[in-house]
């Protein structure tokens, strides 16, 4: 072990070293303890990730700040990068991780694409090989800078000791401002273990990036067009995005929808920026949206879209999008302006500052006659399921929410569950709900639910994950013990990847490959066999006991694991690039929904 010297950043004492604040009185200290330091003065609670030879220096580094920050050993890389977006994804603040060099920056990869197609303020630290060794294929060499470059929002190489403060500080301002997300930093060993003159050290208090100004107010033409446009529509609907919870713009859609009585649909990553029981609200549109909220957004005359991005997943058939309808897109990202739809009044500008210059030129409007019509619509279809004696996952959803009041965190991974909790699982405030969107990244549900209840230690964080993604990172339950955060997890399985075995149900004549999970492990045992509490769930009449079970145990994390009906289908459904014409919808209703699309056809 090396000796440290007298001018380290550390006081002696027994067997305890403990950080003392650098100042220009100590002579030096090692880029390690300069970068934690600059984490600190971040407000960084945690880093996520797992050790390694070419980031031992900042380990040691956080050892010695670790009451200061608290590094979290995960059990995989990519489980650490999930955790660190759930954290952010629940705060609003960035989530920080960390991996070693070659195998662990790799590692980190899948979770650094989640955060970059959602939007979420990410901080992905990665060790390299000393900087002498860079282009020698030297053990666990890996171009981490390439290899993440078309997926971070910026990518760092530190060259220089004395850069870290202007780093680290410009990697948190770009993370967490215009559109929020990753920013990589990937350092030389030899930039972690050599040693810095304190003296020679500036902390900058701002940040000045030539070419990086993000637009905050939109221009005044276009909001004033843009409110124009809404007084003149008789059949408006306000479809908003997660840049709505990004610019904490819930407060504005609100104020929006009830003064001009515009109904509201959001996306996915919107779920809870719109109360679910605010009577305007129609639900999430899209493939698997309610039939309201389709029929709202292809037959109104006006779309007002905020922060959202006209995704596939939403508008289907681009074509037949909404294709009577005027469109309002506000976006602090110009690059999303006309990418998939051409947008009659485009508004670069941030979500919260735009709907506040609108509001001010607006006055009160009504739309009876069309709120008539959204809520007949969402009278004569409903979402709706059969209960025939199978336990359903809706069912159990419901029951969740039943229990819950509604008021817990919602986490989920990436499937058919995911779309249920969606239906199902009400959410009435921002930051409630906490799911893949962009990437559809199976195993991100159980590490972000860790992240988000770090985040938010006093709310009730709820894992809803399916049989297939559980299994990518059910590794970190052993993290979850540990360091002892009480997430409850069900598992809505069904033994198979349930998805793609309805599309193989529904388009491909039932033929099933590479979906059958029916030698799934027991989870009960896997999750006792951690440290946790497992339960098993087969019937309706225990759902709810079980549930309540489960959330009376405060001091361990919680595994329910839920048998539901196999063969169970998410409707509604519109198929992958077909029109909301195309929409299938529970057999009970199908007649009624083609006798209203003809209706609006004539």
């Amino acid at each position: 072990m090396r000796q440290r010297a007298k001018s380290d950043n550390y006081e002696q004492g027994g067997d305890k070293r403990m950080p003392m604040t650098l100042s220009v009185e100590l002579q030096t200290v090692r880029g390690a303890e300069l970068l934690v330091e600059c984490l600190v003065r971040e407000g960084v609670e945690y880093i996520f990730g797992i050790s390694g030879g070419a980031v031992i220096e900042i380990c040691d580094a956080l050892y010695h700040y670790r009451d200061r920050i608290k590094f979290i050993l995960n059990r995989h890389e990519q489980g650490a990068a999930h955790m660190a977006d759930g954290y952010a994804r629940a705060s609003g603040k960035p989530g920080v991780c960390m991996g070693t060099s070659g195998p662990g920056a790799t590692n980190l990869i899948t979770g650094i694409a989640t955060a970059q197609m959602d939007s979420s303020p990410l901080i992905a630290i990665t060790g390299q090989v000393p900087s002498y060794n860079i282009g020698r294929d030297a053990f666990q060499e890996t171009d981490a800078f390439g290899l993440t470059m078309p997926i971070v929002k910026h990518s760092y190489m530190v060259r220089d000791p004395y850069e870290l403060p202007r780093i680290v500080k410009e990697a948190f301002y770009i993370a967490s401002t215009g559109r929020p997300g990753p920013v990589h930093i990937d350092i030389p060993r030899d930039m972690s273990r050599n040693p810095i003159d304190l003296s020679k050290v500036e902390f900058p208090e701002e940040v000045n990036i030539r070419g990086y100004k993000p637009t905050i107010r939109g221009h005044p033409l276009m909001v004033r067009q843009a409110a124009e446009l809404i007084m003149q529509a008789k059949k408006p609907i306000l479809y908003i995005g997660g840049g709505v919870i990004k610019s904490e713009a819930s407060e504005e859609v609100r104020e929006l929808a009830e003064r001009c009585q515009i109904p509201v649909t959001y996306t996915l990553m919107a779920k809870g920026a719109f109360p679910d029981n605010h009577p305007l609200c129609t639900g999430m549109p899209g493939m698997h949206g309610t039939v309201a909220a389709n029929f709202a957004l292809n037959f109104a005359d006006l779309v007002i879209c905020v922060g959202a991005r006209f995704d596939d997943r939403v508008t289907g058939d681009l074509k037949e999008f909404a294709k009577h309808a005027k469109k309002i897109h506000i976006d602090i990202d110009p690059a999303e302006i006309g990418k998939n739809v051409k947008p009659d009044v485009p508004i670069v500008g941030d979500a919260k500052t735009v709907l506040r210059q609108i509001l001010e030129l607006l006055p009160p409007k009504r739309h009876d006659e069309w709120l008539r019509q959204i809520e007949e619509w969402k009278r004569e279809f409903p979402l709706v399921y059969d209960r025939n004696g199978k336990l359903k996952p809706q069912y159990v959803l419901e029951v969740l929410a039943k229990v819950t009041k509604g008021d817990a965190i919602i986490a989920t991974d990436v499937g058919q569950h995911q779309m249920w909790a969606a239906q199902y699982y009400p959410c009435n405030r921002p930051r409630q709900f906490i799911s893949s969107g962009g990437l559809g990244t199976m195993g991100f549900g159980l590490p972000a639910s860790l992240g988000a209840k770090l985040a938010r230690p006093n709310d009730l964080v709820v894992a809803v994950v399916g049989d297939g993604g559980f299994q990518m990172t059910m590794y970190e339950l052993a993290t979850a013990v540990v360091y002892n955060i009480p997430v409850k997890v069900i598992i809505i399985n069904n033994f198979f990847l349930g998805m793609v075995k309805q599309w193989q149900d529904l388009f491909f004549g039932g033929r099933y490959s590479g979906v059958d999970l029916s030698s799934n492990p027991d989870f009960v045992k896997i999750a006792e066999a951690f440290g946790a509490v497992g339960f098993r769930v087969t019937e309706e009449d225990d759902v709810e006991k079980v549930l309540m079970r489960a959330m009376e145990i405060e001091d361990k994390p919680v595994v329910i694991d839920a048998w539901v009906d196999p063969d169970e289908h998410v409707y509604p459904m519109i198929p992958s690039g077909r029109s909301v014409k195309d929409i299938i919808i529970h057999p009970s209703l199908r007649e009624k929904v083609k006798r209203e699309l003809a209706r609006h056809a004539a």
